[in-house]
């Protein structure tokens, strides 16, 4: 495992979406998708990690790669410092 964590970030055109990309490997087995935040609380441990974060309203995960898609009306500058601050916490 990598002693530092390389994030990216990169807003889609519409706003409603932020990718994350990374420096790490989030799962073996392909894709992950969370529709809601009840499937992520349901889901891989990453996934629930992600759970507690306000404001994520779907999530895929997928090699280095987060694609986060927000609930109307969340901040991303908090949705964003809380899903580093938990990429973080998991791996390091």
């Amino acid at each position: 495992m990598s002693e530092y964590i390389e994030i990216q970030t990169e807003l889609s055109d519409d706003g409603r979406t932020m990718y994350f990309y990374t420096n790490l490997a989030l799962n073996e087995d392909g894709g992950e998708e969370y529709p809601t935040p009840a499937a992520m609380e349901e889901g891989s441990p990453l996934a629930q990690a992600f759970a507690v974060v306000d404001g994520i309203a779907q999530l895929r995960l997928e090699g280095g790669d987060i694609t986060v898609t927000r609930a109307p009306d969340a901040p991303w500058h908090s949705i964003v410092a809380d899903v580093t601050a938990a990429l973080k916490d998991f791996f390091l």
